[in-house]
């Protein structure tokens, strides 16, 4: 049977050491997350993945979701339980302001502990996430009456959301959408049309449901300029505000997906049901994307999260499968065999995940940290330097984190060796389970059109020019130390290979496009290495300095960060020359080959 344990010591870590979020508590909302405030909310928050979200994990995959014949939804057995721990511990508001019920703590905080509730149960946390997501669209874009209307019991679980915008003619594309809104005279639109892969659309753990729809008004324009959103609640609001008669939105059916199977993802149809407009009309994408943006940052975490889960089972089962002998003579020889944690490419396996997890763990912190610092501070230059750099690391942090989970979810089931294939182990269901963060809140190749193709040129470059600056500055100054040096000098020339790679987009992809698209996932992950690289710089040098001051209680732990980050630098962040010599070959041949050749 799977195993988990929430890796709380690391998250404290990285978050009080490493970041140093003592330094923030100018910023509203820090100064209440005292490193005891934090310690106590991280320790609950594994208390809750371990204890009640895990242990329905395995059974809600093999169970599944049920669509009954009115097209209402049940979820598989123990779900709404553990919901309604999640939903009575607060976890939906931590980071939302305090006047709708939040506490108002660290989006930072918020992720931290979102990825313990990913790791338990990814497919009962799509419930709470989803709903997270159409909060923040609210919040931004809800007028006050819509946000007192729809907020506090959001924000309470209550009540949950969705968001909708797939149709069964386009995906990415949304500008082909057809679902319309007519005006009813009220002030209020009838919705019509049909949505799909709508994750959390229909299910019996709330007591409304609020869609959030992209449709198009009678009349707006063609494309992508003529799109809207509304919220369309399950249940219409009564004079109370209370859910009273049934809307015109309901599930056509449940998806048969390869995972995820305890959230429902559902058909959803609506027949002229009454929505509201949330935003400007024909500026919908702008309110879309404030959850679509959260759900991407969201998405990334998942990815990093199954492949935590998916290595602590694999280690694990390591360190207790006896099969042949050490190559350098038996380790075990008491034993007919040797565990097989002993073999170099047993170790070279697990390293790598080991690897990725902690640089990962420490970018999704160190991003989340920019998000706060871009909604919270009152000081205009650094909102605008975080807010940059938290819209360059978007794309990366969610197409290189679900890859590389997903990559890592099967690199873990291949310790197992056959056992991996047979469900009662569990690693099929992880590797099922990360295969669909590459695909939902836009596609991987599309995170990476976005990065080429958008964010390095936004603003003149500013972003990247100044997270290029940032990590040549963290190289330059600790160059001269001796104890670094194995990780400045790796970092740097990483990032030389990356800054070289951006300069040929500037030279070959303006008149030529298509070298543009051809190198983006290559250069998308070129520089997803170098961050996770100047992640496991950032470590190693905290590392080192408590080391140096004497600290004995985590020795043992802060010598194993330096192994680990040396073979990181040594063994997986060379890669970027290789994903910079793939950038440089350009589109011809990619492109070469007659369409009805392939």
């Amino acid at each position: 049977m799977p195993i988990y344990k929430a890796p709380v010591d690391d998250t404290l870590f990285i978050l009080n050491d490493v970041l140093g979020i003592e330094r923030y508590n100018n910023l509203p909302g820090f100064a209440d997350a005292t490193p005891d405030m934090i310690e106590a909310i991280v320790g609950e928050a594994a208390k809750l993945a371990e204890e009640a979200l895990f242990p329905v994990n395995l059974s809600g995959d093999q169970e599944g979701c049920k669509r009954r014949d009115d097209g209402s939804v049940s979820v598989p057995k123990g779900f709404k339980e553990a919901f309604d721990l999640y939903r009575e511990g607060g976890w939906l508001g931590l980071a939302v302001p305090e006047e709708f019920g939040g506490q108002g703590l660290p989006y930072t905080l918020h992720t931290a502990v979102g990825e313990y509730m990913s790791s338990a149960n990814m497919a009962l946390t799509m419930y709470p996430g989803l709903t997270q997501g159409a909060i923040a669209a609210i919040l931004v874009h809800g007028t006050d009456e819509q946000k007192q209307a729809y907020l506090p019991k959001m924000v309470a679980g209550t009540w949950t959301g969705t968001m909708n915008l797939t149709e069964p003619h386009c995906g990415t594309d949304l500008g082909l959408l057809r679902t319309k809104a007519v005006p009813d005279g009220n002030g209020a639109y009838k919705i019509s049309g049909q949505k799909i892969f709508i994750s959390a659309g229909e299910h019996d753990m709330s007591d409304n449901i609020i869609h959030l729809v992209l449709a198009r008004i009678e009349g707006a324009p063609e494309g992508v300029k003529g799109i809207s959103l509304f919220i369309v609640p399950k249940f219409k609001l009564d004079a109370a505000g209370e859910p009273g008669a049934r809307n015109g939105v309901s599930c056509g059916a449940i998806e048969h997906k390869m995972g995820i199977h305890g959230n429902s993802t559902c058909v959803m149809n609506y027949d002229e049901a009454e929505g509201y407009l949330i935003g400007a009309e024909n500026k919908g994408l702008n309110a879309m994307f404030v959850m679509m943006n959260e759900a991407r940052l969201g998405v990334g975490l998942q990815g990093l999260s199954i492949a935590e889960i998916a290595y602590q089972n694999a280690a694990n089962y390591a360190r207790d499968r006896i099969q042949g002998r050490s190559l350098s003579g038996p380790k075990a020889p008491d034993k007919k065999a040797d565990p097989i944690i002993v073999h170099p490419d047993v170790r070279r396996t697990l390293m790598t995940i080991k690897a990725f997890n902690e640089a990962g763990r420490a970018f999704t912190l160190w991003t989340a940290l920019k998000s706060d610092i871009a909604h919270r501070s009152d000081n205009d230059a650094d909102r605008q330097t975080a807010d940059d750099i938290l819209g360059l690391m978007t794309p990366i942090l969610k197409g290189v984190l679900t890859d590389k989970g997903f990559d890592h979810a099967v690199m873990a089931q291949q310790m197992f060796g056959g056992h991996g294939y047979i469900e009662e182990h569990g690693m099929s269901q992880y590797v099922r389970d990360a295969r669909i963060a590459m695909i939902y809140e836009g596609a991987n190749g599309i995170q990476a059109l976005d990065l080429v193709g958008r964010k390095l040129g936004l603003n003149g470059g500013r972003a990247v020019m100044a997270l290029f600056k940032e990590i040549g500055d963290f190289c330059e100054e600790n160059r001269s130390n001796e104890k670094l040096a194995a990780y400045t000098k790796a970092l740097k020339k990483g990032l030389n290979d990356l800054q070289a790679a951006t300069m040929w987009f500037m030279q070959n992809a303006m008149a030529k496009p298509d070298n543009a698209g051809a190198g983006s996932t290559d250069y998308m992950h070129l520089f997803g290495l170098v961050v996770l690289g100047y992640m496991w710089a950032k470590i190693a040098k905290t590392a080192e300095e408590k080391l140096a001051s004497g600290e004995t209680a985590r020795a043992d732990y802060l010598k194993n960060k330096l192994i680990t980050a040396t073979f990181f630098m040594e063994r997986i962040l060379p890669e970027t020359a290789l994903r910079k010599a793939r950038i440089e070959t350009g589109a011809d041949t990619l492109m070469a080959l007659d369409a009805a050749a392939f």
